[in-house]
């Protein structure tokens, strides 16, 4: 794929996949299929703000270099196509498939327009492909599951196996009652009823993007739990857009929270940040997973974007893009069950690359003291701060005009990332932010991985206990660090910087 040059090509990020020219939003489909990665996703073909749903599609052999391909599903005179998934139906349990060929299922939601005779309604309907995914036929027997609803939209579809039973669940949403809705199916075409769960936890929001899945407590086989994560807008802990999660037990037809949080707080803020998120900033929404990873590896992709602002963002002529590729864990932390996200790609080790510039101990007594970072706007900075009885310890990433500044306040108890002052954040009135997670320390220090992009960053605190993802506009690329101490002192264990070159749009 070429990347077509343009007056903002400063914007284009390097590390994250976006369109070469049209609008994106929610990652679809994601699936691992004959040692490719498949990216789906909600795409505009006609412009870059939000309409004609369709459809895009991409692939990678390793989540790092993707390779554009044409729109997959159109929107057509009667519908467009919202968010779904994709499984492959091995045993052609559909029926689709051929005597060459065993089926790709897409499973999406069916916008009705006002042309069709289901307008103002949303219902699941089936596609499927005989040639690994590079060309969809829709069902002719659409819908297949309908709730006469306005609002029933975004299935992720799984193979259930249970202790005598096998067959396919799907989750999706009623998304203005806040619940999620289970089925059942044994051919993909028919479907039963099984359960909802919901409200719970945040409600602030429609809820959206649903996905259910196990993992392994602390690696152990012998210990596993059920994951459901559903995404909410507005309601998420900073503003706007958000993901949650709730981590508990799943029989096959029942989904059991262990983490709802009971509603017990005259501070609705405060209530808020009670709630497991999988990211506090406010740039990752309808995070979704990888069906059939390889090694049962559980990877999620979320777009990172903000409904309270996604069709201002000034990018031309895209606009939209995914998130870091994340694989997800559960490990115990404070005696309850936590999600840990690291990013996915394993051979990216900023301290092994050549590139890498490492720096420490810088001791900073109430004082700053600026580095060289040798960054180009994008990069990868591992950094280990010692807090020590500052008020308040932090950096910026700055470049001509613009800067981030990422800090800590230990006596609150909070790490915080400041967009404010990035340049150019008066396209839309709610942009500019100071965005706030919990900032845990471990034996007065904490550290983290920021990656830098040309337009956001993504930050992994103490390896993925605590992920806070922002988009930025500056208007030159930032190449420097400069560290600060407020109100006492502190002390850089460790700081590498890495710049990356890394052409995830197949450039």
């Amino acid at each position: 794929m070429t990347i077509t040059t343009d007056k903002r090509s400063t914007l284009r990020p390097a590390l994250h996949f976006t369109a070469e020219k049209m609008w994106i939003n929610d990652p679809n489909g994601l699936i691992h299929h004959n040692g490719q990665y498949h990216l789906f996703y909600q795409a505009n073909p006609y412009g870059t703000t939000w309409g004609n749903m369709s459809w895009g599609h991409a692939t990678s052999p390793d989540l790092h270099n993707w390779t554009e391909h044409p729109i997959a599903i159109p929107c057509d005179d009667e519908e467009e196509i919202y968010s779904g998934s994709i499984v492959f139906d091995d045993t052609n349990s559909s029926g689709l498939g051929d005597n060459d060929a065993k089926p790709l299922i897409a499973i999406y939601t069916s916008a009705y327009k006002p042309s069709s005779k289901r307008s103002g309604t949303q219902a699941q309907s089936l596609a499927y492909s005989l040639d690994d995914g590079t060309t969809w036929k829709k069902y002719t027997n659409n819908p297949i599951l309908t709730r006469h609803s306005a609002h029933f939209r975004d299935p992720k579809v799984f193979r259930y196996t249970g202790t005598d039973d096998t067959y396919w669940v799907m989750v999706a949403v009623e998304a203005e009652q806040r619940e999620v809705v289970i089925y059942k199916s044994e051919d993909l075409k028919h479907w039963e009823y099984l359960s909802n769960f919901g409200p719970a936890n945040a409600t602030g929001g429609v809820w959206e993007c649903p996905d259910l899945f196990p993992l392994p407590m602390d690696g152990d086989p012998g210990r596993m739990k059920w994951v459901l994560t559903v995404n909410l807008n507005p309601g998420g802990p900073n503003g706007g857009s958000a993901g949650q999660y709730f981590v508990g037990h799943f029989d096959g037809v029942t989904f059991t929270s262990e983490t709802t949080e009971a509603d017990d707080s005259t501070d609705p803020g405060q209530q808020l940040q009670r709630y497991d998120w999988l990211d506090w900033g406010r740039d990752y929404y309808a995070a979704v997973s990888f069906n059939d990873a390889p090694d049962k590896r559980r990877i999620m992709i979320a777009w990172m974007n903000n409904w309270d602002y996604a069709e201002a963002v000034p990018t031309a002529p895209w606009r939209g893009q995914m998130s870091l590729p994340r694989e997800v864990t559960l490990a115990t932390r404070n005696g309850r069950p936590h999600l840990i996200q690291r990013p996915a790609v394993s051979d990216l080790n900023p301290a092994s690359e050549p590139s890498a510039a490492k720096e420490g101990p810088i001791v900073l007594d109430s004082s700053e003291c600026q580095l060289r970072a040798g960054l180009q706007g994008a990069g990868i900075i591992d950094i280990v701060l010692h807090i020590q009885d500052s008020g308040e310890v932090g950096f910026r990433i700055q470049g001509p005009g613009s800067e981030i500044r990422i800090g800590v306040r230990p006596a609150e108890g909070i790490l915080f990332l400041d967009r404010t002052a990035a340049r150019n954040t008066n396209f839309h009135p709610t942009f500019p932010s100071i965005d706030r997670a919990p900032a845990p320390t471990k034996d007065g220090r904490l550290q983290m991985r920021v990656y830098l992009d040309h337009n956001s960053i993504e930050l992994f605190i103490h390896d993925g206990e605590i992920t806070l993802t922002d988009a930025i506009f500056p208007d030159s690329p930032l190449t420097s660090l400069t560290f600060y101490a407020l109100d006492g002192s502190a002390t850089v264990d460790s700081c590498i910087t890495t710049d990356t070159t890394w052409g995830t749009n197949g450039t």
